[in-house]
């Protein structure tokens, strides 16, 4: 569906990422964690496409979706410019979500960079079914490491790894994993970041043999599966299209050949 929502606040958190959020009770009502948004912003046809944006807070009772989103371009350095009561053109809830039913009652989450954006609304709905929640977070820094204290707030145990050591373990969120790994502590894995990270953490889930969901990203056209340029590999040979069939998909599932 196509919702004109009102956008109530829109601020910089972090190195060039910023969090927007808006009233759009439609969309609200029916999205699940893991889904987007396609964004157009209203009255301009200046970028031509809408952008894809993951849904960073789902609040069904206020009617409100949030952002996080980082600028890369011009596309989102006009999001930047947007004020409160503008409206934005919105369509979606799109693609597949998370599942939240998983044997056990430990998830361990990982989101790299900006990949951590589709992660809260899934905490989220874990904790409300009573799930234990391990959240490891990666960046370069620590100016890229945004929203702990809204994990915090909902029970998540957080670990943190960056690259240069500003935070947490220098190192990678791998590092932080494989301990998870070797004392058998991780009954389900959700992930999303960078592919090099995902092919990382599948290899290593796949050696533990542990079961889990990825969300990927990918260049996004239409979002309704038409303009297939969204379409990635599958390990059996056949291509999926991010924006149906995933953008989560099962651990084991896409090919990164």
């Amino acid at each position: 569906m196509v919702e004109h929502g009102t956008i109530l606040a829109n601020e910089k958190v972090g190195q060039d990422i910023w969090r927007m959020e808006i009233a759009a009770p439609k969309i609200a009502a029916v999205a699940v964690p893991g889904q987007f948004v396609n964004v157009r912003l209203h009255d301009r046809m200046e970028p031509l496409l809408r952008r894809p944006i993951s849904l960073h807070g789902i609040d069904t009772e206020k009617g409100t979706i949030a952002f996080l989103y980082l600028v890369v371009g011009k596309g989102t350095m006009m999001m930047t410019e947007m004020q409160a009561s503008q409206d934005i053109n919105l369509l979606g809830p799109l693609g597949r979500g998370f599942s939240l039913d998983f044997e056990g009652n430990r998830a361990v989450v990982i989101g790299g960079g900006i990949g951590s954006a589709p992660l809260y609304p899934l905490i989220q709905a874990l904790r409300e079914k009573g799930k234990q929640v391990v959240l490891i977070l990666g960046a370069r820094s620590k100016e890229s490491i945004v929203a702990l204290e809204l994990y915090h707030a909902i029970g998540a145990e957080c670990k943190i790894a960056t690259e240069d050591g500003s935070m947490g373990v220098k190192g990678f969120v791998t590092d932080i994993l494989e301990e998870e790994f070797k004392n058998g502590t991780c009954d389900y894995l959700y992930t999303c970041g960078p592919i090099p990270m995902l092919h990382a953490i599948e290899s290593m889930a796949e050696q533990y043999g542990v079961k889990g969901e990825i969300s990927t990203e990918a260049h996004m056209g239409c979002g309704l599966g038409l303009c297939l340029s969204c379409s990635v590999k599958g390990k059996d040979g056949r291509n999926r299209k991010v924006c149906q069939a995933g953008p989560v998909f099962r651990l084991g599932e896409l090919s990164y050949e």
